[in-house]
This record gives C-alpha cells, sequence and structure tokens, in this order.
C-alpha cells in the first residue's frame, strides 16, 4: 500500500467523522423494530458473470447486450462483478457491514437452461445453494427473486415469452424448482423485480429485451407499443398469481415462507396546482403500479385504465380472478425519487416519447420553470427527493390495507467519470445523506403506521446498471472493473455504523489502526 493510498483512506475516515457526528442524531436503528430486515440488494445479471459457464444457458440479456449501440459503453455483464466465483467474498462483506439479509436474484438459465424443455442443471443448484447456505452461516437471511428481467432465450425464440401464455407454465414450473431446492432455508420469495419497468422498456420503447416497439416510441424492428405492453403485463400477473399458486398449496405450510412481487415506485406530484394535474398524479400512479398491484391484490385493473384503454386491456376469465385471489403476502418497493405529473389530455406537453406515459395523456418531468424537483444525480431524471419515500408508503398503504411491505431496492448513482480519482469515488458522502434522508422519510411513513418491514440497500456493489452499463456506480463497496477489487466507500461505514449503533470512529491511531476500521 502506497502512501497516496494512506491518504485517502485517512481523509474518508475524517469526512465520515464530520458526518457521523451530524447524521447520527437524527437516525438510529432503534427507530426501527428488531426483527426488522436491513439489507443490500443485488440481480443475477448485474453481478454474477459466468455467463455460459457450468453449463448455463444464454438468457435474454446475454443475446440484448451483444447488439451493437444500445449500451452506453458498449458493456455487458460477461464478468460483471464475477460473482458467480467470489461470491463467499462477498458474503464476508455483507457480513462485515452487519446486514441480517440479503436480496438476491436466481438465474433462470442458470438454474434450467431450457426451461421447461431440458433438464435441472445441477450446476446452477449447486451454486445457490452453496451461496444460501455461506449466507445463513453468516446469520444473513436470503431474500430471494425468481425473475429480475432476465430470462432463457429460449424461451424468447420457441413462442414469444411474455406475449404467449405458455409462459406462465414454464414461469410456474421454473419457480417449483426452485422453492423445492431452497424454500426450506429462503422464507422471503419475490415472484418478479419491476415488471413494469420490464413491460414499458421491453414492448413500449423497446430499449429492454425482447425489443419489441412501434416505430414512433423507439428503434425496434417489431413490436405494437399499442398492445403488446398490456399482453405482455397480464401474462406476468397471470405468471405470478400461478407461482403463489403452487407456493400456496406445496410449500408455504411446511416452509413458512413469505411470497410477494416487487415494483418499481415514483412518486408524484402535480406540475401545477389544478384539478388536472392532481388527477394526473393519480393516473400515473395507476398506470404504473396500479397496472400489477390491483389485479394481483384488488382482482382488476384500475379504473382509469379500463376507462381509457377500453378492448386494449385484456380482460380476466372469472377462473383467473379466481386464480388471483389472495396471491401476495407482501409489497417489495423499490422507490429512488420523484417526478411532476402534468395533464396532457387537456393541456398541451412536450412530446419527447420517454417522458409520457403516453395512454394515460400524463407527461412527467423533473422540472418546472427550469428549476430541479430536487438535486440532480449523475442518472439522468434522478433527483434527490426524500419525502417521496414517505409518500409512495403512505399511498401503497392506503390503497392495498397496508399490506407488509419491504423497501427492496432504495440508493444513489455516482457518475463513472475515468478522470474521477479513487478518492471521489470512496468519498460518497451525497450517497451517505441520500440514504440517511430517504431512512428518515421512511421512518414518518411507520410511525404513522404503515407495516414496513425491510430496507435493502442498492447495490452491495458497483455493477452491470442495464442500459447504462458501467457509467454509473450504485455500490456501497467500490468495484476496480479491470482487477475487480471490492473496497469499501464511506457509505459503507455509515451502514455498518448505523447498523452496530455506533457514534463515532477512533479519530487518533496508527495507520493500520485506521485501515482495520475500514477493512482495508
Amino acid at each position: 500500500m502506497g502512501r497516496a493510498t494512506v491518504v485517502v483512506e485517512v481523509g474518508v475516515v475524517i469526512v465520515l467523522l464530520q458526518l457521523v457526528s451530524s447524521i447520527n442524531c437524527i437516525l438510529d436503528r432503534s427507530q426501527f423494530p428488531e426483527t426488522f430486515l436491513f439489507g443490500t440488494s443485488t440481480s443475477a445479471y448485474q453481478v454474477e458473470g459466468g455467463y455460459l459457464e457450468d453449463n448455463k444457458s444464454l438468457s435474454n440479456w446475454d443475446v440484448f447486450t451483444k447488439i451493437s449501440g444500445r449500451f452506453k459503453d458498449g458493456s455487458n455483464g460477461d464478468i460483471a462483478d464475477d460473482h458467480y466465483h467470489r461470491f463467499m467474498e462477498d458474503v464476508e462483506l455483507m457480513h462485515s457491514l452487519g446486514v441480517n439479509s440479503y436480496r438476491f436474484s436466481i438465474s433462470w438459465s442458470r438454474v434450467l437452461p431450457s426451461g421447461r424443455f431440458g433438464e435441472i442443471n445441477p450446476k446452477g443448484i449447486e451454486f445457490y445453494n452453496k451461496l444460501i447456505n455461506a449466507l445463513i452461516h453468516k446469520g444473513i437471511q436470503p431474500f430471494v427473486t425468481l425473475i429480475h428481467y432476465d430470462i432463457p432465450q429460449e424461451l424468447e425464440d420457441r413462442y414469444g415469452s411474455w406475449l404467449n401464455s405458455q409462459i406462465q407454465e414454464d414461469f410456474g414450473y421454473f419457480a417449483d424448482v426452485c422453492f423445492r431446492a431452497f424454500g426450506d432455508r429462503v422464507k422471503y420469495w419475490v415472484t418478479l423485480n419491476e415488471p413494469n419497468f420490464m413491460v414499458l422498456f421491453g414492448y413500449l420503447f423497446g430499449s429492454y429485451p425482447p425489443c419489441h416497439c412501434s416505430k414512433m416510441y423507439g428503434d425496434c424492428q417489431f413490436g405494437d407499443s399499442k398492445t403488446e405492453p398490456y399482453i405482455a403485463a397480464h401474462n406476468i400477473i397471470l405468471s405470478h398469481a400461478t407461482a403463489v399458486d403452487i407456493y400456496r398449496k406445496k410449500y408455504q405450510v411446511e416452509q413458512g415462507g413469505m411470497i410477494g412481487i416487487v415494483m418499481n415506485t415514483y412518486w408524484y406530484e402535480p406540475f401545477r396546482n389544478l384539478p388536472a394535474d392532481r388527477l394526473a398524479v393519480q393516473k400515473a400512479l395507476s398506470f404504473f403500479v396500479g397496472w400489477f398491484l390491483d389485479p394481483i391484490i384488488l382482482g382488476e385493473y384500475p379504473p382509469e385504465m379500463q376507462r381509457l384503454l377500453g378492448l386494449r386491456l385484456p380482460k380476466f376469465s372469472l377462473e383467473e380472478k379466481k386464480k388471483l385471489e389472495n396471491k401476495l403476502d407482501f409489497i417489495g418497493i423499490n422507490h429512488y425519487t420523484t417526478l411532476y405529473a402534468k395533464d396532457c389530455m387537456f393541456s398541451q406537453c412536450d412530446y419527447d416519447t420517454h417522458q409520457w406515459l403516453w395512454d394515460a395523456s400524463v407527461w412527467l418531468t423533473g422540472e418546472k420553470n427550469g428549476i430541479p424537483i430536487g438535486v440532480p444525480t449523475a442518472m439522468p431524471r434522478f433527483y434527490v427527493v426524500p419525502y417521496g419515500l414517505e409518500k409512495v408508503v403512505s399511498y401503497l398503504k392506503e390503497r392495498y390495507n397496508n399490506t407488509p411491505m419491504f423497501i427492496t431496492e432504495n440508493g444513489y448513482p455516482q457518475g463513472n467519470n475515468p478522470s474521477d480519482s479513487i478518492e471521489d469515488f470512496l468519498n460518497d458522502s451525497r450517497r451517505v445523506e441520500y440514504i440517511s434522508n430517504y431512512m428518515d422519510s421512511l421512518t414518518v411513513a411507520m410511525r404513522h403506521g404503515a407495516d414496513v418491514r425491510g430496507y435493502f440497500i442498492w447495490s452491495l456493489l458497483d455493477n452491470f446498471e442495464w442500459n447504462f452499463g458501467y457509467t454509473l456506480r450504485f455500490g456501497l463497496y467500490h468495484v476496480d472493473f479491470n482487477t475487480l477489487k471490492r473496497t469499501p466507500k464511506l457509505s459503507a461505514e455509515w451502514y455498518k455504523q448505523f447498523l452496530t449503533g455506533a457514534k463515532t470512529l477512533k479519530q487518533k491511531g496508527s495507520e493500520t489502526e485506521v485501515r482495520q476500521q475500514l477493512h482495508y
């Protein structure tokens, strides 16, 4: 370790001391129940790598990332963080933080390389068994997602994946395999992560696989943005119900776990103090979150969607409605930011495609009169608006009868500017402030009775951030993508101190003691 590195570490400690003294006085672990889950999140494609190793087949994202021009930095997840080979090291990182849960996803392509049409891959089962056992050995609860965007490419090639009702049976089979193999140790199951994002970007704008859209919405060879998102969503909702039905009937009583779904959630503020814009907020929430949660919890699509979409919105048969009954133990909430919503049915709007919820006639923006709704970040349309978490939790509490909730993702993006020094990445004081303020906002909703049972930071590691590739860093741990070395950031030490109730770091001591405090 060179002199420059030591200076960086000491500088990080000094800044951390200043932050801890100001933040810990307003936020404390004791504000949350003893049984509350605190963790970090990742997903298979974003961290695992090993993309064709040990009989794994190609996923839709393995194929999609090889299409030239689709990714800002031309990258892919072939290696990512190499978590497939370094998972024991990463479990030790979590243990050093003091988290009691870890949310990760299972690669369908690794467990069932050919979907229902082939054999279970013992190497895939072995990998996840090792990961789960390592977590439990360290006192960390696995919180497992079955689909986090990636599915076997073969399902797309055979029958069009989510556009075909056949996928309901395939997903049920995959879920059954996972419940049987891992459910004796996994007590928290998520069927799908952010199906609202998956459908909008896969079938409306075409920027996610399978890259379907109408010409006016994006650069796609196939697709119909007016109909396909609603067909795909319908099959996703029924696939979720299929998996939950299997879990309820075959595993839940014996295994004693919970099963839910994770939604991406924005909060929205009216662009103007007008009834039309207040109605636009309600339509935005219905077309983005209620689209999936209303059928699963209330048995039907939101009234706003039924009224505005008419025959384009699929109908649930009586048999399907029966299948949907009691199909949720918890709601997972991925929340990062807040936007303005403006009515476009009776008002003139900017026709920037990606700022529209087209069929809701709602325009979304993060600025009003040139002033951002919150502090901008390195990610487009991502602003720091802490109160949004309290608002969205309170909304879901009221709409869905206070169904138990987990904050399954919340985090802050740093830009991966090549000119930035290592100390710039490690001294992520803005992330510390962001996490602290959003957690503080969460406690407000909880004091008002919201049944929230866990909070997970996105992400444990800097990783492959979908269309942004490696140009954004969300991790508590910095990853050098040349060497794959993990280094704790300021936020990692802050999270550790928050979880352990520590108030300060030692301000004096040898360089060795300082490094030990930061776990270098």
